[in-house]
């Protein structure tokens, strides 16, 4: 019989810009010698010491080397968890080993992928090994997906509990957002730019709202992609630019958890622009500065700074109608991203029940994540 895991969750790339800030809040939230055994992993063992001393975290917390270029130290990386939290993107060039290893050791994994079309490859090739080993393969895990994830999932419990069955439209809306991307994130989409201008096919993924449901292809999906006037919200709405990984999440989950929401179920997710004549301007909420390089990001005060609200409304097939929201306290991207994260991959390592798989964020962990986004993480979900 293989030996246990010595470690419950290791976060590797700790020494990344949201590496770093996923370290810093388990060490905040749960210290050291406490009901979690957690290290800090990286390629760099001096850049690893540097980080731990200037967040203070405890040096009883093991620092530990492993690179994507050595496959051997990714295997024992991976070996040594129950729960991997994985910072290091862009995925598509750094992270298709990890989920490999991941699916065959049958240990959890967690990101903060943004990258549809790598999301899709690694589906095609890791879903089932994954499943048969128990490893629950978890992407997206910041601010892309989970509050719209787990927003619809929120609203589709309270839609069950008060209209007596699931709504089979929602309207995704970002009322409110003030953050700005950092130089990870930056490189991501470029990255994931650049491998569709060498691989067009990868276009039709990009643009296909059902990428990540396998053979399952449910109906015609608004556009997003102009400003239009709505009036059973009496606003104007604008494209969002995280619509295009949330939306693939959100038919995922449905389709993962036996289409809850129904066959024929619509979703999509805008940017409210104001009632005026006019559609007006989210104003600096969604900052995307290309110069950013990967370790740059907001500061402390900026990420204290942001928030975001974002509200889903949703309309069952006889009329009626729910609303809710999702809250959060700090910048999306990365004061809260940091947070979520950081709490998703808790949430794996004590709810161990659901299947293995390559998985989205509500089947996966469902109303416990709810729960400790609310108790940890600085989130709000409300029916309004």
């Amino acid at each position: 019989m293989a030996d246990s895991p010595k470690f419950d969750l290791v976060v590797y790339g700790a020494t990344g810009f949201t590496g770093q800030l996923i370290c810093e809040h388990l060490n905040l939230t749960y210290g050291v010698n406490g009901d979690i055994n957690w290290a800090m992993a990286g390629r760099s063992q001096s850049k690893l010491e540097q980080v731990r001393d200037e967040l203070g975290v405890d040096s009883s917390v093991e620092l530990l080397v492993a690179d994507t270029t050595d496959q051997a130290s990714v295997n024992t990386l991976v070996s040594s968890t129950k729960v991997l939290i994985s910072a290091v993107g862009p995925y598509q060039q750094y992270g298709s080993d990890v989920v490999k290893a991941c699916a065959e050791h049958g240990t959890d994994y967690v990101d903060l992928c943004g990258e549809p079309a790598w999301m899709h490859e690694m589906i095609g090739k890791y879903h089932a090994i994954a499943k048969s080993n128990g490893a629950r393969i978890v992407f997206s895990c910041g601010f892309d997906s989970i509050p719209f994830d787990m927003g619809v999932y929120f609203l589709q419990q309270a839609a069950q509990q008060q209209l007596g069955g699931p709504v089979s439209r929602i309207k995704c809306r970002v009322r409110d957002l003030n953050g700005m991307a950092s130089g990870g994130t930056v490189a991501s989409f470029m990255a994931t730019m650049a491998a569709a201008k060498e691989s067009p096919e990868l276009f039709h993924v990009l643009g296909n709202p059902f990428a990540l449901t396998a053979d399952f292809k449910g109906p015609e999906q608004p556009a997003g992609d102009k400003p239009i006037f709505e009036d059973d919200i009496n606003s104007w709405s604008g494209p969002f630019i995280m619509a295009m990984i949330n939306t693939k999440n959100v038919h995922r989950s449905n389709y993962l958890l036996g289409h809850q929401y129904g066959e024929n179920f619509v979703y999509d997710e805008m940017v409210l622009m104001g009632s005026g004549k006019e559609p007006a301007s989210l104003g600096e909420g969604m900052g995307f500065d290309t110069s950013l390089k990967p370790g740059e990001g907001p500061s402390k005060a900026q990420r204290e700074a942001g928030l975001y609200d974002i509200v889903f409304y949703g309309t069952a097939s006889d009329g009626q109608t729910i609303q809710a929201s999702v809250k959060g306290d700090l910048d999306p991207g990365y004061g809260s991203t940091s947070k979520i994260i950081a709490e998703a991959g808790i949430c794996l390592l004590e709810n161990t029940t659901t299947e293995g798989g390559c998985l989205t964020s509500a089947p996966a962990m469902g109303s416990a994540l709810i729960e400790r986004l609310q108790n940890k993480a600085g989130l709000i979900f409300s029916v309004e």
